[in-house]
């Protein structure tokens, strides 16, 4: 047996615009005046209050020719219906400030060297110029869900396939390989061509095929085993490279951060750039606050790539 309290007849799809309907009804005294005032037709509000009487069971208006004279039931349901206006219209007014306001957290997910290297400068900027905003900066080589929301912006090395995410391309980033000069201090032996490579101790990655594919696309069919040192972390890649222990392949921009480690083979590897992009739900790009920071790296990120 369903214990569960009935509802009154026809309140079962009880519509807001019935009610607004109703209360212009009422406060203007005809069916004329509060159609101008709500922008719609005459006939339409006339439907909304004949509906609200329908699903309620009562009559609100007694037509006269001089208009509309409410009924001791309207006038007994409109403290209820004005409460029901008060708070659609703080909803309104909560959800336009969440939109406007600049203050609050953004969610930013970004690989891993671009969280540690490329970000953290330009977030010590954006702090600067936008101290209301916190930021929560995912880092991680995993693509994170912008659909899902677990992020709000994404900085990704591949361009979104989702038709409700909007992406900006920012330029693309260099890559190359590179030895620090200790190691190839010890190792003394010139690199001049490609083949050069396979003469010395190779830092790559440990499931992750992109190096070797590139060895492959030069016609070298190098394997795993060919590196002295596997990870898929390409931080860690970038330390051992720092530590003299081989020739790594990095982003150009992560060279530059130490003058001592070197560019290998400069222009003759023709090592396929990556590109970057900015991308964002349509929806949330809405956002004040979110559409500030993305503005910001769109337009900060290309000069540090």
């Amino acid at each position: 047996m369903n214990s569960a309290t009935p509802k009154p007849p026809g309140l079962q799809n009880f519509d807001w615009s019935l009610v607004r309907s109703f209360l212009a009804a009422l406060d203007q005294g005809s069916l004329m005046g509060a159609a101008r005032v709500l922008q719609i037709s005459q006939p339409t509000l006339g439907r909304h209050v004949e509906a609200l009487e329908s699903q309620l069971g009562v009559v609100l208006f007694e037509r006269t020719g001089r208009g509309l004279v409410p009924t001791a039931t309207a006038l007994q349901l409109a403290t209820a219906a004005r409460s029901m206006e008060a708070g659609a219209l703080q909803l309104s007014r909560t959800l336009s400030g969440a939109q406007t306001q600049i203050s609050g957290t953004v969610r930013i997910t970004a690989s891993v060297p671009v969280a540690v290297y490329l970000l953290p400068p330009l977030l010590a900027q954006l702090r600067l110029t936008r101290p209301e905003i916190q930021v929560e900066l995912v880092s991680s080589n995993q693509v994170s869900n912008l659909l899902r929301r677990e992020a709000d912006i994404a900085v990704r090395m591949v361009r979104p396939e989702q038709t409700s995410l909007v992406a900006r391309k920012l330029g693309e980033v260099g890559l190359g390989a590179y030895a620090h000069r200790s190691y190839l201090a010890r190792h003394g032996s010139p690199l001049t061509t490609a083949h050069d490579l396979l003469e010395h101790d190779l830092i790559g990655s440990d499931t992750d095929t992109a190096i070797l594919q590139g060895f492959r696309a030069m016609g070298f069919p190098v394997t795993r085993e060919a590196f002295v040192l596997r990870s898929d972390d390409f931080i860690v890649q970038w330390q051992a490279v720092r530590a003299g222990l081989g020739v790594g392949f990095c982003a150009d921009y992560l060279a530059r951060t130490d003058p001592d480690v070197l560019p290998v083979l400069p222009g003759l590897l023709n090592i396929v750039p990556l590109p970057l992009w900015l991308a964002v739900h349509r929806e949330i790009r809405t956002s004040h606050r979110i559409r500030s920071v993305f503005d910001f790296l769109a337009e900060a990120l290309p000069r540090v790539m």
